[in-house]
């Protein structure tokens, strides 16, 4: 990096840490901002041209258009910059993603004035993917703009950047906010993982785990002709198309841990002192072992190092093992 980019890279940086993180915030005199745009400067050139040109060869009609253009551009000024001024901005809280995909941050714009604020701009701030809307006099819009986490853990939402150059766009004015708000940020699951580990035997059972030939954890097997109904699967039947039933002697006997050592990227002495990409991998395949057991609708328990979540199911249990693979070592 060149000293000039280092430069306005570390400036950029200590302007964003002086502005105090908040999830609302209404803009004032104090945190907007403006400035000429390039068509601005041009016309500001002009303007300079046109006025030396009248007085030179003493042009009525020349300083008539010269007084005009610039009262329009004075007037513009301000209307630009009122365009921001006195609206509020309301966060609303990411939910959580896997690393890799784009976060979506909703933002509530709000604004008491009687008239509509016209092209006003969101983005995060430092890219040019804006996204530009309108906000009803006295009324409320959303907004989305997204970002793209590539690690795990808990994220602070980046800083953010409203602005507008209505109405002649030769003014730029804008503001920068820097949410308080955090997004946890799951592992990337593994595309193609190996199938479930094997079930273990529960307190009081057999020694030996068994494995259905085809592949899945013990306590749920393809159906067999003369099955009870009840024993039918119907949630993960209608998922998968296929018919499975529920093997009660094995669900009795047998359950399923999900451990950091079972996926044979991590040695199973390292446990929670494993680091790296090796751990990253792990922790992966254990993101992927998870959705599969949710969407094949299987009890299952989770094992990292010394954290060791116990054997459940449905929406809330799965939240509290991705959580759990999000702040792993963190």
């Amino acid at each position: 990096m060149n000293p000039i980019a280092l430069a306005r890279t570390r400036i950029h940086q200590w302007f964003v840490n002086r502005i105090s993180p908040r999830d609302t915030v209404t803009l004032t005199q104090r945190n907007v901002y403006i400035l000429p745009t390039a068509p601005g400067f041009m016309l500001g050139l002009t303007l300079a041209v046109l006025l030396v040109a009248s007085i030179n060869y003493q042009l009525n009609l020349g300083y008539v258009l010269t007084f005009l253009l610039t009262g329009c551009a004075v007037v513009g000024m301000h209307v630009c910059h009122g365009t921001l001024r006195g609206m509020t901005m309301n966060l609303i809280a990411p939910e959580a993603h896997f690393a890799g995909t784009n976060v979506a941050i909703g933002i509530n714009l709000l604004s008491h004035r009687r008239s509509t604020r016209y092209g006003i701009g969101l983005a995060i701030l430092g890219t040019d993917h804006w996204s530009w809307t309108d906000v009803p006099p006295q009324g409320s819009t959303r907004v989305q703009v997204a970002f793209q986490p590539q690690r795990r853990g808990l994220h602070r939402v980046p800083a953010l950047t409203a602005e507008t150059r209505f109405p002649l766009g030769t003014f730029r004015v804008w503001t920068v906010w820097r949410p308080a708000a955090e997004v946890l940020v799951y592992p990337a699951p593994e595309k193609h993982p190996p199938p479930l580990p094997p079930g273990e035997p529960r307190s009081g059972g057999q020694a030996t785990v068994q494995r259905q030939s085809t592949g899945e954890f013990d306590g749920i097997r393809p159906y067999r002709r003369g099955d009870p109904l009840k024993l039918v699967v119907w949630k993960k039947t209608a998922k998968t198309d296929t018919l499975v039933s529920r093997d009660a002697q094995q669900v009795q006997r047998f359950e399923l841990w999900l451990d950091l050592a079972h996926t044979g990227l991590v040695h199973p002495t390292a446990g929670a002192m494993a680091t790296g990409a090796a751990l990253e991998q792990a922790l992966s395949r254990l993101c992927a072992w998870v959705l599969l057991a949710d969407k094949q609708s299987l009890q299952y328990g989770m094992r990292l190092g010394g954290q060791e979540l116990p054997p459940g199911s449905g929406p809330a249990h799965k939240k509290n093992c991705l959580q759990a693979l999000a702040l792993m070592g963190t």
